[in-house]
């Protein structure tokens, strides 16, 4: 069986196919472009084909690479893969060139591709090889180059081809960035020719009108200028040198392939076209190379993607969601009621009054009417989505829904008055999910009176923005609950996570020692500014001072009390509350105060940190280099993640790390925290938890786990890749 077939027509139009085989989505394999190659030398030299048209077998075009052959030529070092980049390279520039003469630009057969649905990655570059590029008028088709989003960039010709056809600045959203768009959006940028709403037909017409003259691209015809100017042109220096500030601003300097890209594109716009793509898989291969890229594509690809398709379901039959019940108007409910509405779900949305129901409903409305302002969706969308809600205060609409989703207060008598309320009206094999962050699944599973029916689902906010969602097993919750959470968390687009149920679960238990060491070095008199740009220069995100500030003090002093409470003794955090307690009492409750550790403006923005900060906790004159704030920041989120994993809580160091970066937004540059270990190395990792643990106290002491790991050489990949469960 092969990936690309041809056939040749009487009117002298050759059509090559791509269909892999037993893949719902076209990806390129290099057996595949080998045969895309000798058909492309095969219809080249047969005087009876005019000219040919690349298409796709399925309802999209492709993709992008298949990362795993990217992992096969890995195995082979530098040299395989710029070898394989390079015939790639090959098999492009030849379509490009479409057997032209190289010094009249003369005698070649114009190739168009036609495009019936999404393109991205491999799946735009090489249609950018091709003379003209005809896509299907399909709103739902998504058209770009996302690469960067794993941790590479487009090496198959993208970087240089797309640079020099938009310029710079132009394509920098699209590559930088990993800007998607659908197929009008995309030619109104310049990325395609043309939309249509038959494109193999439209490419079949011009291929057999094309002139001399249409098959010649710009960088290939003589006097070419790059849009925007070349770096040495006044503006063109401009442009990269702006492009260079607001790369390092974004990724303070910790993403390899955000540097290298704009290193392709800067390097390669000064030398001939040909010479360019030879730079692009030099930089390539430099990436791919880095660990950095490894841990990204494994995390942020293979593990993602291998969770949301059900890697750790329990067998049971489908669980598909026909009718939910949301408990709760508030923020969250209103929420799960949007995307649960979104993907056509039937809502049941339940408040105590009926005004607070219809201000839930009216979350959604807000939420539509806003995309349809950006073009983004349509009146007729926004009243089907409206139409799935139904705002009441009646607990006898809940007949019927096969999932309850209770999202009142964090109060354990509240919860438990509602579920009795609802499992009085729900069917007897309905699933009854409470999505909390910090109450133990299996204290509000007592209040049920079919336990094992019972589970958490733990939306993060905003639930239409977050893409994790963490389901919690109880003590006494059944397969088929799970079932029931993973399906419905996959009809929702979002990515899961199962831990087991303890105190703050898997994320909540790894970001909040998180603030919380951020917190204290500001009880030591460690500069807040250090904080925030040792954590940033990692790759969080937000630093631990911002975070809290956003998430609100006045929760963050309700999170620690109820853990003072629970832990007695052995509580380790007092001088955590010290300062929180002391924000909270100057109602400093943060960003939604318009005052916390940050000073905001009356616009609401961050204006600096607030002086009586200094004043309550003066600055040390000794402050500790950034290397040691770093680790204190790291370590502290990382040991966290191995405790949990050590314990049984986390099941699946894929979890882990995917759940790390969607949850709280763990560096992910690394991967998450376990492949952070792997890349730092488990004996390097034990040794830093040893000086930072005679410095500071025991909450940085390595984890009998990671002791292991490191005396035995292996990585935690190593041994617990594929969801191997911790002994």
């Amino acid at each position: 069986m092969t990936d690309f077939t041809m056939q040749k027509h009487a009117d002298g139009v050759a059509i090559i196919t791509w269909d892999v085989p037993g893949k719902s989505m076209n990806v390129l394999s290099m057996e595949g472009a080998s045969e895309l190659d000798a058909l492309i030398d095969d219809a080249l030299a047969d005087q009876s084909v005019k000219g040919i048209v690349i298409t796709s077998g399925k309802k999209d075009f492709a993709a992008g690479m298949d990362l795993n052959v990217i992992a096969q030529m890995k195995q082979g070092g530098a040299q395989a893969v710029f070898d394989g980049i390079m015939s790639l390279h090959h098999v492009l520039r030849k379509i490009e060139r479409a057997g032209m003469d190289p010094k009249t630009l003369k005698g070649g057969k114009p190739i168009a591709s036609a495009l019936p649905g999404t393109a991205l990655g491999i799946g735009l570059e090489l249609p950018l090889a091709t003379h003209r590029i005809f896509a299907a008028d399909n709103a739902r088709a998504k058209i770009g180059l996302p690469e960067i989003m794993v941790g590479i960039f487009p090496g198959g010709g993208g970087t240089i081809r797309l640079s020099r056809k938009l310029g710079a600045m132009a394509a920098a959203p699209y590559l930088l960035e990993g800007k998607l768009s659908d197929p009008k959006k995309a030619k109104a940028a310049g990325l395609i020719d043309e939309v249509v709403a038959d494109p193999l037909a439209a490419a079949r017409d011009w291929v057999l009108n094309a002139t001399a003259a249409d098959l010649v691209k710009p960088w290939d015809a003589k006097g070419y200028k790059m849009p925007g100017g070349e770096p040495f042109h006044p503006a063109g220096f401009m442009t990269f040198v702006g492009a260079s500030a607001m790369v390092n601003g974004k990724t303070m300097g910790v993403y390899p392939a955000a540097k290298a890209l704009l290193s392709t594109v800067y390097e390669g716009a000064q030398v001939p076209f040909d010479t360019a793509l030879r730079i692009e898989a030099r930089w390539f291969t430099n990436v791919l190379m880095n660990p950095s890229s490894t841990a990204m594509i494994r995390s942020l690809f293979i593990n993602k993607e291998a969770l949301e398709k059900g890697a750790n379901r329990p067998r049971a039959p489908d669980q598909t969601v026909r009718r939910v019940g949301i408990l709760g108007a508030g923020m969250m409910g209103a929420g799960i009621a949007y995307v649960s509405a979104m993907a056509g779900i039937d809502v049941v949305l339940i408040d105590a009054a009926q005004a607070s129901a219809d201000k839930g409903k009216a979350y959604s409305e807000s939420l539509l009417d806003k995309a349809i302002s950006r073009k983004t969706s349509t009146p007729e969308k926004k009243a089907e989505v409206l139409g799935h809600i139904t705002a009441t205060t009646d607990y006898a609409a809940l007949e019927g829904c096969d999932l309850i989703v209770e999202a009142v207060f964090e109060d354990l008598q509240v919860k438990a008055e509602v579920t009795k309320k609802a499992e009085a009206v729900i069917p007897q094999d309905a699933i009854f999910a409470t999505n909390t962050s910090t109450l133990p699944i299996s204290d509000l599973a007592k209040a049920s009176s079919r336990p094992d029916q019972f589970i958490g689902i733990h939306f993060f906010s905003p639930v239409d923005k977050m893409a994790l969602v963490e389901i919690i097993k109880g003590r006494e919750t059944g397969a088929r609950a799970v079932a029931k959470a993973l399906d419905f968390v996959r009809q929702i687009r979002k990515t899961p996570i199962v831990v087991n149920d303890a105190r703050f679960f898997y994320a909540n238990r790894c970001i909040i020692p998180y603030i919380n060491e951020g917190i204290r070095m500001v009880a030591e008199g460690v500069n807040p500014v250090l904080i925030e740009n040792a954590a940033k220069l990692m790759g969080m995100p937000l630093g631990p001072l911002q975070l809290v500030d956003e998430i609100s003090i006045d929760l963050a002093v309700k999170i620690a009390k109820a853990t003072r409470a629970g832990m007695g003794e052995d509580y380790p955090d007092g001088a955590v509350d010290e300062v929180l307690f002391w924000m909270a009492d100057q109602g400093r409750l943060g960003r939604k105060s318009n005052a916390g550790f940050y000073a905001y403006g009356e616009d609401g923005k961050r204006q600096g940190f607030w002086d009586g900060l200094a004043a309550r906790y003066p600055q040390a004159d000794d402050q500790p280099d950034l290397t040691t704030v770093q680790h204190r920041l790291m370590f502290i989120q990382t040991l966290e993640a191995v405790r949990a994993f050590e314990e049984g809580v986390l099941e699946d160091i894929r979890e882990g790390d995917v759940g790390a970066i969607l949850g709280w937004g763990f560096a992910p540059w690394s991967g998450g925290p376990f492949a952070w270990l792997d890349m730092l190395g488990a004996a390097r990792a034990v040794e830093i938890c040893g000086r930072l643990t005679a410095e500071q106290g025991d909450r940085f002491a390595a984890p009998p786990l990671l002791r292991d790991i490191a005396t035995s050489g292996q990585t935690f990949y190593d041994r617990y890749g594929g969801g191997k469960k911790a002994a």
